[in-house]
């Protein structure tokens, strides 16, 4: 009979999922199972971050990057609390990770104990699966359990073990659950495949819409456009899915799209949404028909009225359209949009290219594509960095990641360390603003603990700019939106990382190299001057509060001149 601490058990059945490592921060209600991990450290690393909140970030970027299981744990209340904004970002983005959570003593659950909290409630509306282990003998089947859910809804399993359990005595001979997970194949309909191939070959100005779904099915997507004479835009999680300066591309649509993507939805007479849950039905097109493929059912016409549903992978569905499809013997739409993609891509090197003071966020990223290395990582931040990074720093082969449904800030670090973890032989670059940076600055010490050689470039305007914009959008003045100054570059010299300050164009190239000439943690701190993130085409409700913010902002400041915008106001319409 084999008899082993419980903990030990679990750890043998985590590396026998393929587990190699584990974010988070020891303490008194984990304390059993971090000891247990400490005796396997050559064979599942445990990362010590600075905050839970970082831990169940990376996990959720690991898992975004690799499809495998991001592995975090915490301690019971304040820690169990402190994971949820990064559990939630993996909720809403389809990433599957486990938290392991600690509890109090089992003989005190429901006592009112200290740090003691109702996990179980807590967790229930971001977990796909949510379990306490009442005694040791269920733990094995628990954790199997809950590692089978994570992958096979996509989603987030908490499991909740008080930490005497980890120490208990074990004899796991008799298991309940098998630790194997078996993926499903599911294909649409012949019907369907027949429907939609009617409306394919009806369609004159037929538009592809592809999100990350599509990654897979590179060849397939850019097979299926060319024989429809299809324009392609990729949603925001869908970047790097093809190149940025593919012929087919039209780049992003929303807030942060480009106006040819805005004028092709409005003029689209097929809509084809491939991999890509796109919420915002304003920029999506009015009385269109649509077809769309998603892998799971239930997404299928969730966020637009589509025609015909293809419940099925990618890849294999797009092939079977490609065989039902004849060429589309009109290609007026694409090369259409194909001009417009030109006259936009020629507009946006202007600004690129430019060598003014004061530094703007789009001379930054020119600077940045000539150091960056192909099969780079990019992770980044939430806020008006994700604009500038969307329109103004074409991928070819590089991968992105950023939280995308929750959007949450702070996510751009965090994403870092998992990319560097996940593929240490690769340049990983972590893009950020200054708002977003600050909320969890603490763990660049983290990569500098483990040389993580991560480089983070923060574009500094010492405010939080969106939200300025959003007001401005609303027609209301600004309020609280300014952060004050900080040199983030002594910051990260302060952790044992280098810092590089840049605050003109004169500056710019030779310490942007310099930092990526480096093997260290790196912060770039770019001082940049305001800018608005104005969409690639702006309505008329959008002018109109503009037009009362600028008034609005002359009667209590005795201000008309509003340079971050007007210039770019100018420019776009």
């Amino acid at each position: 009979m084999s008899e082993k601490r419980t903990g030990q058990i679990l750890i043998d059945l985590l590396i026998d999922w393929g587990v190699d490592h584990i974010y988070g921060l020891p303490g008194d209600s984990i304390n059993e199972f971090v000891e247990d991990l400490r005796k396997r450290q050559e064979e599942i690393k445990f990362y010590q971050v600075r905050h839970e909140e970082t831990g169940a970030l990376s996990a959720s970027s690991y898992a975004k990057l690799t499809g495998k299981l991001g592995v975090c744990l915490s301690i019971a209340g304040p820690g169990g609390i402190h994971l949820l904004n990064g559990l939630y970002d993996a909720k809403g983005d389809s990433a599957p990770v486990l938290a392991i959570v600690g509890q109090v003593d089992s003989e005190l659950v429901g006592t009112g104990a200290f740090q003691e909290i109702n996990l179980e409630k807590i967790f229930d509306d971001v977990a796909v699966y949510c379990k306490r282990a009442q005694t040791e003998e269920q733990l094995p089947d628990l954790l199997n359990q809950a590692i089978r859910e994570a992958y096979s809804k996509k989603g987030v399993s908490v499991l909740i073990v008080s930490d005497d359990l980890f120490s208990k005595i074990n004899n796991n001979e008799v298991k309940l659950r098998s630790n194997d997970y078996y993926e499903p194949k599911i294909q649409p309909k012949p019907t369907h495949l027949d429907e939609a191939a009617e409306l394919l070959e009806q369609a004159e100005k037929p538009l592809i819409l592809a999100g990350q779904g599509a990654v897979h099915a590179r060849e397939e997507l850019v097979t299926f456009a060319e024989k429809m004479k299809s324009p392609i835009i990729l949603s925001l999680l869908g970047k790097g899915v093809l190149p940025d300066h593919h012929p087919y591309v039209l780049g992003q649509t929303g807030q942060l799209g480009t106006k040819p993507a805005y004028h092709a939805m409005k003029e689209c007479d097929l809509l084809i949404l491939i991999g890509t849950q796109f919420p915002y039905r304003d920029f999506l097109p009015d009385h269109v028909k649509a077809i769309q493929i998603d892998n799971k059912p239930e997404h299928l016409g969730k966020y637009y009225p589509i025609s015909v549903g293809l419940a099925g992978d990618a890849k294999e569905t797009l092939n079977e359209l490609i065989s039902k499809i004849s060429n589309n013997p009109s290609d007026e739409f694409l090369v259409k949009y194909q001009e417009k993609m030109k006259r936009w891509s020629t507009f946006l090197q202007e600004e690129k290219r430019s060598t003014e003071d004061p530094l703007h966020a789009p001379q930054v990223l020119y600077h940045l594509e000539k150091v960056m290395k192909s099969e780079a990582i990019i992770s980044a931040d939430v806020g008006n960095n994700t604009v500038w990074v969307s329109r103004y720093l074409p991928l070819v082969d590089q991968k992105f990641i950023i939280s995308g449904w929750l959007a949450t800030m702070g996510s751009g670090l965090p994403g870092a360390i998992a990319s560097q973890i996940a593929y240490p032989d690769r340049q990983v670059i972590g893009i950020s603003g200054d708002g977003g940076f600050a909320m969890v600055m603490h763990d660049f010490s983290t990569a500098v603990k483990y040389k993580l050689p991560i480089k983070m470039i923060i574009l500094n305007n010492s405010k939080i700019g969106l939200i300025k914009y959003e007001q401005a959008q609303m027609g209301h003045l600004d309020y609280e939106t300014e952060l004050g100054g900080m040199d983030f570059a002594k910051f990260a010299e302060s952790c044992g990382g280098e810092g590089y300050r840049i605050q003109s164009y004169e500056e710019l190239e030779t310490k942007m190299k310099q930092a990526f000439l480096s093997d260290k943690p790196a912060i770039i701190d770019v001082v940049v001057e305001e800018q608005a993130p104005l969409p690639g085409h702006i309505d008329y409700q959008s002018a109109a509060n503009f037009s009362k913010y600028i008034i609005k902002n002359f009667f209590e400041n005795g201000d008309l001149d509003i340079p971050d915008m007007k210039e770019s106001v100018k420019r776009l319409f």
